[in-house]
């Protein structure tokens, strides 16, 4: 399960045996929400926000802050579904110690 930030106390992760659509998990104590990648000719052009089976979401003020980091970091999030899933490399976690807007 490679974390690959940490934002706010949110850890935002894959799951190791991830299936597709291209999706992450933010999780922030025993609540988590997966926010999934509509990706078309290979833009992302939506992000569709769900319940994970038998979990709590993200609090309110904890999922307002998985969304505005997933909008600012979803293309570097993207390349690192790709560089962890297809093309079979270590993916690191950064942490993200201030506020996005």
């Amino acid at each position: 399960m490679p974390k690959i930030y940490k934002y706010l106390g949110i850890y935002i992760l894959f799951h190791s045996r991830e299936h597709k659509p291209i999706h992450i998990h933010g999780k922030h104590g025993e609540y988590e929400t997966k926010a999934e990648f509509i990706i078309v000719n290979g833009q992302i052009v939506d992000i569709k926000y769900k319940t994970v089976k038998g979990k709590k979401n993200l609090k309110k003020a904890q999922f307002k802050d998985f969304k505005i980091f997933i909008e600012h970091y979803k293309e570097q999030i993207l390349q690192k579904w790709i560089d962890y899933f297809v093309l079979n490399k270590t993916v690191e976690l950064e942490e993200i110690n201030y506020k996005l807007e």
